[in-house]
């Protein structure tokens, strides 16, 4: 089998799935300016350890996180275990700088894969590989850590290798302390810290020693900006299986370099931040979002939505109000979404379709005038046509204003073709087409 068979093999489920959820919280969420703010403030370990003395979060119940994704109609989620500043949400017997030693007291990571399994999710943990509290992490210089500007850096030696031991070591931690990972998200690599600048070969033979089926990102090869070795045909035994595009929809999907479709998932937020952010009210609508996810479905990717709980350990309502909302949504719409992928057909004017097997699902934003044309299939090629939400029968929507198009079926959205009537559901009102 090569590469890419275990590859697809591996990631049948999830990309039946389609669907998951990001969650980015840490010590970062006491300041609520962003999962950077160690980096953009150019702060000092000393100064960015006070919110390590002040972390407690008290209403942290991560049954409330798992069961808002499972309303929303995903599948599985990913938490932020441990983030670029160095902090652990999990019990790490390499560093006091971990949650158990914060006022929390205990395991915050072993609590949440608990209650996933619980509400049966897929569990996904996020490992940074980078890391700026630890002593021997490049400092003066490098791209992006709070300290790349301090002259008393300079000229400091490290000993990188035994930064990377400490990494290797962590990674086994998530690997064989917490039962079967479903999902493994590394973040990220960047100029020459890349591959094996990781002993990335090691890393992953370790991980496939103890995970053999989780499922891995593609960022020990890059990031949001580098595909890496899975758009080349020839993968690496570090590539990951899938790549992940953030806060952007490629245009069309992601294919190798020799046309083959490549496992891809868009990672975004619900706002302008990861994590919480308490003056970011810019929150997408959930209208919005449920179209980003069809169209990531219609060229066949996933879509990882993220959540920034507060420091306490709450959602934001505004979060809570937008998963509920898609949940209704998907309700009555989900079989549009799994098992799902690309289309055959071209892509209509009016939205989207998505396809399983020989079942074509349309998606519907804008109201048509008059009758609907189902771009793409022929009127002698239309069996049916059906509201996803509850079954009912469309109308056929040919009269005599439509002669003159002989290569699209129509359907009505009310009885008289040549009237034109609202949408059922102006978020995306899905339609079941069957062929003849």
């Amino acid at each position: 089998m090569s590469r890419m068979d275990e590859i697809r093999n591996r990631t049948k489920w999830w990309q039946y799935d389609r669907f998951g959820m990001f969650i980015h919280w840490g010590i970062y969420s006491i300041p609520a300016c962003g999962e950077w703010v160690m980096s953009e403030k150019e702060m000092t370990v000393e100064e960015y350890k006070k919110y390590f003395e002040l972390f407690d979060p008290v209403d942290y119940d991560p049954r409330k996180w798992v069961r808002a994704a499972k309303r929303a109609g995903m599948k599985y989620i990913v938490l932020t275990a441990k983030h670029h500043d160095g902090f652990c949400l999990f019990d790490s017997a390499y560093t006091d700088y971990k949650a158990t030693n914060t006022k929390a007291g205990r395991d915050l990571v072993r609590e949440f894969v608990d209650a996933c399994r619980e509400e049966d999710m897929k569990v996904g943990l996020y490992f940074s590989i980078i890391d700026w509290s630890h002593p021997d992490f490049p400092k003066y210089g490098d791209k992006q850590h709070p300290m790349r500007n301090n002259e008393a850096y300079k000229d400091e030696q490290i000993n990188f290798d035994n930064y990377l031991e400490y990494m290797h070591n962590q990674v086994k931690e998530i690997v064989t302390g917490y039962g079967k990972l479903d999902l493994l998200w590394f973040d990220f690599s960047y100029d020459d810290m890349v591959g094996e600048k990781w002993k990335a070969t090691e890393l992953i033979t370790m991980v496939r020693k103890y995970q053999p089926d989780v499922i891995i990102d593609n960022r020990l090869e890059g990031a949001g900006d580098n595909h890496g070795s899975l758009i080349t045909g020839e993968p690496t035994i570090y590539s990951g299986d899938f790549v992940s595009p953030e806060q952007i929809i490629p245009p069309e999907g992601v294919v190798d370099i020799h046309g083959n479709p490549v496992p891809w998932e868009l990672c975004a937020t619900m706002n302008n931040h990861w994590c919480y952010c308490n003056f970011d009210h810019e929150f997408k609508s959930a209208e919005m979002l449920i179209r980003k996810l069809v169209e990531c479905v219609s060229k066949g990717g996933n879509f990882l939505l993220n959540v920034g709980p507060d420091a306490r350990g709450n959602m934001p309502k505004e979060s809570l109000d937008i998963l509920e909302e898609i949940g209704q949504w998907m309700d009555k719409n989900s079989d549009s979404i799994y098992g799902c992928g690309i289309c055959d057909l071209p892509k209509p004017e009016w939205g989207r379709y998505t396809q399983k097997g020989n079942t074509i699902y349309a998606h519907v934003f804008e109201t048509p005038l008059g009758p609907l044309p189902l771009t793409g299939i022929g009127p002698d090629k239309l069996d049916k046509a059906y509201y996803l939400a509850d079954g009912t029968e469309m109308n056929r929507g040919e009269a005599w204003n439509t002669v003159l198009f002989t290569d699209a079926a129509f359907v009505s959205f009310g009885d008289n073709p040549v009237f034109t009537y609202p949408l059922p559901d102006k978020r995306d009102t899905v339609l079941k087409v069957v062929l003849k």
